[in-house]
């Protein structure tokens, strides 16, 4: 009778352990793999994250929101020229010098209009640049090996605890790996949020850029450049966060308290969840950007 009962006792605690490593397989391998992926996710310009999108949204621009930044660069260079000619008393202290400056500004004016794709294509190229640089610098390992890990929790006393020690353990470990999970959506949600929002910026680029010709309204203007740069060095926030996270995680030692190392690798991760929502409002607070 006791052999059968120690051979029920074994079963059920190989059933256990065996939930308690598929949890922490899953748990430590779905955020490793989301956090090797932001380089990649982040290094990329609009145009090579998705061509069909990128597509779309260059056609929208051309064909749709060009023609309306024609009829507002249109509007603006008549009120430049009115205001030039009121504040000259109605041109009886017009000097010819300002003719051609006018002239000149508004060539200026129309030729950014013309260049706005490159102009805004070339700050995301910036920010890509950035981030392939910070790369290099925090190219050190963002992730917990995983069979390591499992074996290094085995030698410090889960195959040698009892049934109920690994029920609950399998409890919070199953807890923990759906909070992983939740988090690297939310990874996911950042960086694909970022380059959607890259986008948007893309598809209205020439109205923001018909304003530039004039004192009153260019201010749309900069603000709209001092958002896409916002938006590219986001990228670089970003990097600089997991390049923290990397430094925090090989810290974890799972030798001791097996409890303590899941939930300290968990609120790590948290952590850089946190620090990647943030980073686009840092951002836009560094460059002003509203």
């Amino acid at each position: 009778m006791g052999a059968v009962l120690d051979r029920i006792n074994g079963f059920i605690k190989e059933a256990l352990l065996g939930w308690v490593k598929s949890n922490l397989g899953g748990m430590f391998g779905d955020v490793n793999t989301k956090v090797g992926t932001i380089a990649a996710e982040v290094g990329r310009t609009p145009s090579s994250w998705n061509g069909s999108a990128f597509s779309m949204v260059r056609g929208l621009s051309d064909t749709v929101v060009l023609p309306i930044a024609g009829m507002v660069i249109a509007f603006v260079l008549c009120h430049e020229l009115i205001s030039m000619v009121m504040d000259r008393n109605n041109m009886h202290d017009f000097d010819t010098w300002l003719f051609f400056k006018y002239i000149f500004k508004a060539g200026v004016a129309v030729m950014l209009l013309g260049r706005t794709s490159d102009i805004v294509m070339g700050i995301f190229d910036i920010g890509s640049h950035l981030v392939s640089e910070a790369a290099g610098f925090t190219a050190a390992s963002t992730s917990l090996d995983v069979e390591d890990t499992l074996e290094a929790m085995l030698d410090a006393g889960i195959a040698s605890m009892g049934i109920g020690e690994l029920l609950g353990l399998g409890v919070e470990s199953m807890l923990a790996s759906l909070g992983m999970k939740i988090m690297s959506v939310l990874i996911t949600i950042v960086l694909y949020g970022r380059m959607i929002e890259a986008y948007l910026y893309i598809s209205v680029a020439p109205v923001p850029f018909a304003t530039l010709g004039n004192r009153d309204l260019s201010g749309i203007g900069a603000n709209y450049i001092k958002g896409v740069a916002a938006l590219a060095f986001q990228g670089f926030f970003i990097m600089v966060c997991v390049a923290i996270y990397a430094a925090l995680v090989r810290t974890v030692s799972v030798s001791g308290n097996i409890h303590s190392a899941l939930w300290q690798s968990m609120a790590y991760t948290a952590l850089l969840c946190f620090a990647l929502l943030r980073t686009g409002t840092l951002a836009r607070n560094i460059l002003h950007a509203s």
